[in-house]
């Protein structure tokens, strides 16, 4: 089938009518449907109502093979359109002549009846849709709410996770701080150097100055210090003096100090059982932080405890060495022997022990030379130390030998101490005679240097330790001494230390021993710190020492 084409003239309003009203039957004979028809028509109209204004217009309509219909308009603004049809279309009529105007018109009320109920199910659809979108709408406005709030809320606990992280990291770094200062003060027991360690453990971290003040202290008095650090002493509790109250735990808060007026003031009393001083510090920033203080309270407390026990163990101490010294007796002046002796405390630890020695002449003329070494440090082994002088004495003046002596100390130290020991050496030297008599009890071999410098250690067995839980008589030993010898006796502190056995402690004063000369032998005093000063050359030693040297002399 080929292609009809019509060509009609549009010259007035009943010409288009006629041309639509064609149109329109052809396009309802080819099937297309009326919404369709209806939409064609309308732009159609306004066309060749354009075209009518301008005079007129020629409308040209093809029926294509195709089942298309092609239409197009003349004029000045020419307009051309192609509808696709589901059937075949037919071809358009020569003339407008026998257009059917009032069917044409029945048709359209029916396309337009048609376009209305399209359109009214439209609009219940997009009602539907609408009521659809809106509750969508309110869903994801919902939805958002949610979605806001569970945000919100994720905000909220991310931010308490940090702060509670954050909380626990200061907690746990004040609580290292707390641990590793109490392990500084504790460390020592010097008062003095608790003192000095204390601002160096604060500042500049959590104080900006710190001040510390004993109320036996007078080089200071009450009035020269704050009103808070005064009150702290007399009341026992910690206060705070700032522009503004702190409101700290376990703190009283009191007005700004003169002194102070501009940064806020914590006060601490010191003391384990009586407040004795007070520490104060001044903020490092503008306020002390609550959880700060609460550590700050425990180190104070925790300094007060250690300056406590350093104050009563310097007491000990001050006691323990003035009993000590008294024990020390002078040593005498003898016929026939030289004698010098030495005392050194320890470098560590208490510093007084129960090391003595003793020299004393005996009623028939002999002269008694005593070293001894109580176990322990301290009051109690200075204590017993002296008990043991004056019995040792005691025993002497009745007569009795340097073996029975040591027999009746052991007797009465195991009876009257038990569960406490101590070591002695005695050696008796008796004017007329080249020899002397010795006893010892445990104790550290004696050490002879004879005149021509021979050097000879008394390895002899000595007998058990004083106050040890079983019976013994001592044995005495005698040697010869020439004119000219020296007799060292000395207790354990002077041989021994930690990083090397005792055997070699008493090798070094051997050789020590030997290497006297010069001086040395005219004077027992510098021979004696001869002695000394190789066997001391590291300063340090955990024990006392005692040592006693005994020349024999021409008469």
């Amino acid at each position: 089938m080929t292609a009809a084409s019509e060509n009609w003239t549009i010259a007035t309003a009943a010409d288009a009518a006629r041309a639509r009203a064609l149109l329109a039957r052809l396009l309802a004979d080819a099937g297309v449907s009326a919404f369709d028809r209806v939409r064609f028509l309308a732009a159609l109209g306004a066309r060749l109502r354009a075209g009518l204004a301008a005079d007129g217009t020629d409308l040209t309509v093809t029926a294509g093979a195709g089942g298309e219909l092609r239409v197009a308009l003349g004029g000045p603004e020419p307009w051309q359109h192609t509808v696709v049809c589901p059937s075949p279309v037919a071809a358009p009529p020569s003339g407008l002549d026998d257009a059917p105007l009032a069917e044409a018109l029945l048709d359209a009320d029916a396309d337009a009846d048609a376009l209305l109920a399209r359109l009214t199910e439209t609009e219940e659809l997009l009602g539907f849709h609408r009521e659809e979108l809106h509750q969508t709408n309110q869903g994801v406005l919902a939805l958002h709410a949610e979605l806001e709030a569970a945000a919100r809320a994720q905000r909220e606990l991310l931010d308490a996770e940090r702060a509670a992280r954050a909380e626990a990291e200061n907690a746990r770094r004040l609580l290292t701080f707390l641990a590793n200062a109490s392990a500084v003060l504790n460390a020592s027991l010097e008062h003095e150097d608790i003192l000095r360690r204390l601002p160096e453990l604060l500042v500049p971290e959590y104080a900006r100055h710190v001040d510390i003040w004993f109320m036996d202290d007078e080089r200071t008095a009450p009035g020269e210090r704050a009103a808070a650090t005064v009150t702290a002493a007399r009341t026992g509790r910690p206060q705070h003096a700032g522009p503004h109250p702190a409101e700290l735990p376990g703190v009283d808060d009191l007005p700004a100090s003169a002194l102070y007026p501009d940064r806020p003031l914590l006060c601490l009393p010191l003391g384990a059982r009586t407040v004795q001083g007070v520490l104060t510090l001044a903020a490092p920033g503008d306020r002390f932080d609550p959880d700060t203080t609460v550590m700050l309270l425990e180190l104070a407390r925790r300094a007060g405890i250690a300056l406590d026990n350093a104050r009563r163990y310097e007491q000990h101490r001050d006691v323990a060495k003035a009993l000590q010294r008294a024990q020390l007796t002078d040593l005498p002046a003898t016929r026939g022997l030289d004698l010098a002796a030495r005392y050194l405390p320890a470098t560590h630890g208490l510093n007084i022990g129960g090391d003595w020695y003793d020299a004393f002449p005996q009623p028939d003329g002999s002269v008694l030379a005593v070293i001894g070494d109580v176990t322990g440090h301290g009051l109690r082994a200075a204590v017993i130390m002296g008990q043991l002088r004056t019995a040792l004495r005691a025993y002497a003046v009745e007569g009795n030998g340097p073996a029975q002596i040591l027999t009746l100390l052991h007797r009465m130290l195991r009876h009257q101490q038990p569960e406490l020991y101590a070591t002695c050496a005695i050696a008796r030297f008796t004017p007329g005679e080249p020899g002397v008599v010795w006893a010892a009890a445990g104790h550290p071999p004696a050490v002879t240097r004879g005149p021509r410098g021979e050097v000879r250690v008394l390895d002899a067995k000595p007998g058990i330790m004083l106050g040890v839980p079983v019976p013994f008589t001592y044995e005495e030993h005698t040697l010869e001494l020439p004119a000219g010898s020296t007799l060292a006796l000395y207790t354990d502190g002077l041989v021994e230390r930690r990083a090397a056995g005792i055997d070699a402690g008493i090798d070094r004063l051997a050789q020590a021993m030997g290497a006297l000369g010069g001086a040395d032998l005219v004077d027992l005093d510098a021979a004696a710190d001869a002695v000394l000063k190789p066997m001391l050359h590291d300063s340090e030693h955990d024990d006392d020492i005692c040592l006693l040297l005994c020349r024999t002399t021409q008469e």
